[in-house]
């Protein structure tokens, strides 16, 4: 009779295994950012993949890029969570920066349309770093579970 139970226990444990959807995730920790190019990459890959994405901690600048590449529902925050917004630039070969404001209106364009407001009411792309964080996040986009 404890046969017949454990053979049920065992079966009844692996329907539910393979029931269970697979719980893939690319967790962002800490990014500065950095060269548009490769997070573009790397976020298209996280588009196709159909993982989830889960913000714990600081995605600045080309970092945010994800929010336009990866569908919001598959995106979420945790209370260490912050997003990092600025204006699009570039380097010189003397390593000068100067404005893009064409690359800046067409990532501000890119962005859902919650952050795109959230930053146009803080006075648009600009050099000065914007950063979303806590209850306007969560007002965008859900805690992670």
């Amino acid at each position: 009779m404890q046969r017949a139970v454990l053979v049920k226990a065992l079966m009844l444990a692996t329907a539910l295994l393979a029931s269970a959807p697979v719980a893939a995730e690319i967790r962002i920790i800490q990014s500065p950012g950095g060269r548009v190019g490769p997070f573009l990459d790397l976020f298209e890959k996280v588009r196709e993949s159909g993982e989830r994405v889960v913000i714990d901690g600081p995605c600045l600048s080309a970092c945010t890029l994800v929010l336009s590449i990866v569908p919001g529902e598959r995106i979420c925050v945790t209370k260490r969570a912050v997003l990092g917004f600025h204006a699009a630039r570039s380097v010189d070969r003397r390593g000068r920066f100067y404005a893009e404001p064409e690359a800046s209106d067409a990532v501000l364009q890119a962005y859902p349309g919650p952050v795109r407001d959230w930053i146009s009411h803080r006075g648009g792309l600009t050099s000065r770093l914007l950063l979303l964080k806590g209850r306007d996040l969560a007002a965008i986009y859900p805690r992670c579970r």
